[in-house]
């Protein structure tokens, strides 16, 4: 088996000297020997270690502790536990799968709730509070008041100054709670929202998966299905290397 010093595998992963020794202090890979003058000895079971690794941490996936999961994946098989990093990234996988069905389902709500406006003629009359509209669609002032603050619901207010909540507003509301459940960040929903509302026939699952050019910051949640998918896609390809060390220790 080959050996490797630290520069060298930052060459060949292609990350900083510094992050190779970070991945070795977070305990992501097995611990590597040192030679007499204390530099580290790295073999070609660690450079697998770290691909496997660069893979499964590529993608900012938070929701629901599946960042921590993909950690805990990485130093369970560091410890050598491959019959125990292969379950965890099973389960791993379902929760993914769930994650991806749940946003899948939500668009599918949004599209319902658009192809239903103007169906219920007696809901047209509604003009609630905030406190109303909070309790109506079971969540928090705070939650609203923050959707109104990011720019995802403009509310017309009476002449007391009073917010109010019409028909179209709790439709809108409705879409936009389906959608953050689902874990969709809000300038993913700003996003599809702005789009609708200059091409009513815009594609929605397109529309809140393609950041625009401009967004200075683009995180996971602003793509929330790529992001799925691509983590998917990165956890079977951990599964592949785990089974790949384990021939390599034979």
């Amino acid at each position: 088996m080959n050996i490797y010093k630290t520069h060298e595998v930052a060459q060949i992963i292609g990350i900083h000297v510094n992050t190779v020794r970070l991945y070795e202090k977070c305990k992501l890979i097995s611990k590597p020997e040192r030679m007499n003058n204390g530099y580290r000895i790295f073999t070609d079971l660690h450079i697998e270690q770290f691909r496997m690794a660069r893979a499964v941490l590529k993608i900012e996936v938070l929701q629901n502790g599946l960042r921590k999961q993909a950690m805990d994946i990485l130093k369970v098989s560091a410890l050598g536990n491959s019959k125990g990093a292969k379950k965890m990234a099973e389960g791993y996988l379902q929760q993914i799968d769930l994650e991806m069905n749940r946003a899948e389902e939500a668009i599918e709500i949004a599209h319902k709730i658009l192809s239903s406006y103007g169906a219920d003629i007696g809901e047209k009359e509604l003009a609630l509070t905030r406190k109303e509209t909070a309790e109506a669609l079971q969540i928090t002032i705070d939650t609203l008041r923050n959707w109104e603050l990011n720019g995802l619901i403009t509310v017309k207010r009476r002449p007391n100054r009073y917010r109010v909540y019409l028909y179209e507003d709790i439709q809108r509301l409705k879409i936009i709670r389906s959608l953050r459940c689902a874990n969709y960040s809000l300038s993913a929903i700003l996003r599809m929202l702005q789009e609708l509302s200059h091409n009513p026939a815009a594609d929605i699952r397109k529309t809140i998966d393609t950041p625009r050019a401009n967004d200075d910051v683009i995180t996971a949640c602003d793509k929330l299905l790529t992001s799925l998918s691509e983590a998917k896609i990165n956890m079977l390809y951990a599964v592949a290397q785990i089974e790949k060390m384990e021939q390599m220790k034979k």
